[in-house]
């Protein structure tokens, strides 16, 4: 049938092929020994420590060439000499009172009830200490209250040991921003129009399809429509005809929860009980359940994915919602899940955290989950400023393994940032935030943090020649 006079055909651009590296393309990707728990997390801290200190040491020298005076650098925790002002290089481990520990486990095995889940583990008490291969010694000084550290930073530290066995602490130094490939379109208006300055990539994370709610499936079929610029008024087709990829950032399946129906099944009465008690049943998590289980999310998103994949590239990242490892690195979800949409080339299951290359655009980001985690223990509740931080420490998970879940790598540490991006986006936060952090030298990061497109309707659009940012919002008038 042909189109009506006032209809506008748009044509979408051809994605920038990849450029990135093979070394960032496969970082996350799990090999055997990695996943050998033979070993203790003990060799993660000492690879971390060996990888970094170099960079900290040749950082602490430029920091505190015209400021340190007399302070000498001591090699060796162990050979510090009180009285001396000095600076030392390790790794921090934080002592916080509020952590959650082994007996809040064993209090939900016994039926216990255990303390109340906190948002924010951070308080007075806290002590912080930095260790390296020869021994420990803890910080003290006013100056950490001013700063964000967490378990598994490796930074230098200059003060000064006092009587009592702290170190004082004056200045911190961090492993600082990794190099970054040049972005060929940081120059002419000449090159960037020559690499497709018009391409845009759109960012989503928190989809939750399978939530029992009727508006939540029309916003993400909103969303589907508008990336495939079958939705909204002309110009905004157009500015969606110039998409040529999509992230999907983590949580992209909602979290399984029983329904009343089968909470009632799950309660047994016992013998000297008042009331019915839940009954425990083995792998409740993973365990069929007919009353309980559906298809419907699982094809309700392959379905989505196969109309996306036939118009642009698709990046599908795993997330803690996602049925995929709950230890990080998560690798790919099986290809075979999503019907159709398994035969595009352009669909691509990625792991989490991952790289993915636009052009010269070198993109790092994971599904939310180690900001997440860094968020709650400190003292700090700006989220963005904490993963503009991720970048000088040189990495993006340091509280893992301590209290995020990942592999025991032996001899290797694949979350720190051996190059530094041109785009580090952070799934499933609370709010769109966003910001560019300049290296200098005409080296610069932008740094988004996606919200939860189940919560408030956002994709996020990414210029990858310029790095420009715009929000763009789904949303729809329903009655539940």
């Amino acid at each position: 049938m042909a189109a009506a006079a006032t209809d506008i055909l748009y044509t979408r651009p051809d994605a920038l092929s990849s450029t990135l590296p093979k070394e960032l393309a496969n970082a996350f990707v799990l090999e055997t020994n990695d996943a050998s728990y033979k070993h203790q997390y003990a060799n993660l801290y000492f690879s971390r420590l060996s990888l970094l200190r170099k960079q900290v040491i040749e950082r602490a020298k430029q920091q505190w060439r015209s400021a340190i005076g007399n302070a000498i650098f001591v090699n060796r925790i162990l050979d510090i000499k009180k009285g001396e002002r000095c600076w030392i290089v390790g790794t921090v481990y934080k002592e916080m009172p509020l952590k959650d520990n082994v007996l809040n486990d064993l209090a939900k095995e016994h039926g216990v009830e255990p303390p109340p889940p906190r948002l924010k583990f951070h308080s007075k008490e806290d002590m912080a200490v930095l260790e390296d291969e020869s021994g420990r010694v803890p910080l003290g000084g006013e100056f950490l209250d001013s700063i964000n550290i967490v378990t598994g930073l490796i930074l230098a530290v200059l003060g000064v040991e006092t009587t009592a066995g702290e170190f004082h602490v004056v200045d911190v130094c961090y492993p600082g921003v990794a190099e970054q490939t040049p972005l060929a379109q940081h120059g002419t208006k000449a090159t960037m129009d020559v690499d497709n300055a018009n391409e845009w990539i759109a960012l989503v994370s928190g989809l939750n399809v399978g939530l029992p709610s009727a508006a939540a499936d029309l916003r993400v079929n909103l969303l589907v429509e508008y990336l495939l610029s079958e939705a909204g008024q002309q110009s905004d087709q157009r500015d969606s005809s110039t998409i040529t990829r999509v992230v999907i950032a983590g949580n992209s399946f909602a979290p399984v929860s029983l329904s009343e129906e089968v909470a009632k099944e799950e309660t047994v009465t016992v013998p000297g009980e008042v009331a019915p008690v839940a009954a425990k049943r083995a792998a409740k998590k993973f365990s069929y359940q007919s009353s309980a289980f559906s298809m419907h999310p699982t094809q309700s998103l392959s379905g989505h994915l196969s109309e996306l994949a036939r118009a642009m590239i698709v990046h599908l990242v795993p997330g803690a919602n996602d049925p995929s490892s709950a230890t990080l690195p998560q690798q790919p979800l099986p290809r075979a899940m999503f019907g159709a949409a398994k035969d595009y080339e352009s669909f691509h299951t990625e792991t989490n955290p991952c790289w993915i290359g636009a052009g010269a655009c070198h993109i790092l980001g994971n599904g939310g989950q180690p900001l997440d985690d860094v968020f709650r223990y400190v003292k700090s509740s700006d989220r963005l400023a904490l993963a503009c931080e991720m970048l000088k420490w040189r990495h993006m998970a340091p509280t893992a393994p301590d209290t995020l879940w990942c592999y025991p790598y032996f001899s290797s540490d694949p979350f720190i940032m051996t190059k530094a991006p041109h785009v580090f986006f952070v799934g499933n936060q609370p709010r769109f935030e966003t910001a560019i952090v300049d290296h200098g030298g005409g080296s610069k990061t932008r740094v988004v943090l996606l919200p939860r497109f189940s919560d408030n309707g956002e994709v996020i659009l990414v210029n990858p020649a310029t790095l420009e940012v715009k929000a763009v919002r789904m949303d729809c008038l329903w009655n539940e």
